[in-house]
């Protein structure tokens, strides 16, 4: 129907994209967008370190793989339309010891399964040509990675939604969900707002927002920060593009890498350690809630048991410049502790299984008139736009 009215619980760029895809969809359609917080893109969006990948990592036919390829070129026609910022810096994937040569190898030809434009493999002497600075084995190379502002392009989303004639409800926390006679009813505090369909992007908190949805109780989310240091100004030369490692495929994590931003910067990280609270950025915020709430859930525990050693090693880095740098100085020797300074932090909503498994792909749940989407993680950002499509498609029943 032209006349509904579409609930989206959460403004990061997945439920922002999701508003404008619809909008754009299904002219007429009024599209209402609840976010807790007083501006957009406050959270995963807004810590984001900006990159927008080619699709390298994730499994050939998963929806990670397929959204983020179809994502890519959406974000930058996007980008190119309205002015953002887009630069096409390149990528090197990077082995410095000789057992990742193997690992290298399997993900040169996963992301020649996914398409991934112009990657090549490049030898040690090849990398001194692209990076001076950095020094490894052998890379693969993926020149159309790129960089963007992802709170600026949410905040573009944010602005087609009102000129569509929807809205952005910040400072609205939603409290409660309740299904009424021909649609949905969704609370905060004593407002009530009524809704034909109701989808759920609510990234950190998007398992305690499906809780009042009825939606299924797993996955749940564990908050992961990730801590990154900065170049000094005077040592930003060393890098000219994305520098990262061959990631572990025990984790979702790509490691500890070396990032160029839009802003001129250079971060290096992030690690990847247990937050103490879902929006615990700081080291020093601690939710007991949050704390009590990972402790109840079995998976959290199977987890630890299988992960404890790798758990122990990002502590170290969290705690320790040298540590956290002595990885990174693989990748550019010569670059420790004495060339850095702290940065800022993100947190990560990581879904997790009750037998402890970090979910890797994307996941969406859909009964009746509600859609959850439950795990969103990285490159979700990249793949805003083709989730959004995606989402819609199912929805509306016309993808």
């Amino acid at each position: 129907m032209a006349d509904e009215t579409i609930g989206i619980v959460g403004a990061g760029i997945v439920g922002l994209a999701l508003g404008r895809e619809i909008a754009l969809r299904r002219p007429g359609t009024r599209v209402v967008v609840f976010e807790k917080e007083q501006q957009v893109s406050l959270h995963q969006t807004g810590h984001n370190s900006g990159v927008v990948h080619a699709g390298i990592y994730y499994t050939p036919g998963s929806l990670k793989a397929d959204l983020t390829v179809r994502g890519v070129a959406l974000l930058r026609e996007y980008c190119q339309d309205r002015g953002l910022p887009y630069r096409e810096i390149g990528k090197l994937v990077m082995a410095v010891r000789e057992d990742e040569l193997g690992r290298m190898a399997n993900l040169y030809t996963r992301a020649k399964n996914n398409h991934v434009p112009d990657l090549r493999k490049v030898s040690a002497d090849e990398i001194k040509e692209l990076e001076p600075n950095a020094g490894g084995l052998a890379a693969l190379h993926s020149p159309r990675t790129a960089i963007t502002d992802y709170p600026a392009i949410a905040r573009e989303f944010a602005k087609d939604i009102a000129a569509s004639g929807g809205e952005v409800k910040l400072g609205f926390p939603v409290t409660g969900i309740t299904n009424v006679p021909g649609g949905i009813e969704v609370a905060s505090g004593q407002r009530r707002v009524k809704a034909d369909r109701l989808i759920l992007c609510a990234g950190l908190q998007s398992d305690t927002v499906a809780k009042l949805a009825q939606d299924k109780r797993e996955p749940r989310i564990i908050p992961f920060r990730g801590e990154y240091m900065l170049l000094k100004p005077d040592r930003t030369h060393l890098v000219r593009g994305l520098i990262y490692p061959v990631p572990d495929p025990r984790y979702p994590f790509l490691g500890v890498h070396f990032t160029p931003r839009v802003d001129g910067t250079v971060e290096v990280g992030p690690n990847a350690v247990l937050a103490l609270a879902r929006e615990g950025y700081k080291l020093t915020r601690i939710s007991p809630r949050d704390l009590l709430g990972l402790a109840a859930y079995p998976g959290s525990w199977k987890m630890a048991a299988q992960h404890w050693r790798t758990g122990i090693k990002e502590y170290r880095g969290s705690l320790s410049t040298t540590a956290f740098m002595r990885d990174a100085g693989l990748y550019v020797p010569g670059v420790g502790a004495k060339d850095v300074v702290r940065g800022g932090a993100g947190v990560r909503a990581q879904a997790l299984d009750r037998d402890g498994t970090l979910v890797d792909d994307f996941r969406i749940h859909q009964a009746g008139r509600i859609t959850a989407v439950r795990n969103a993680p990285s490159p979700a950002a990249t793949a805003s736009m083709a989730i959004a499509e995606h989402i819609a498609g199912a929805v509306f029943g016309d993808a």
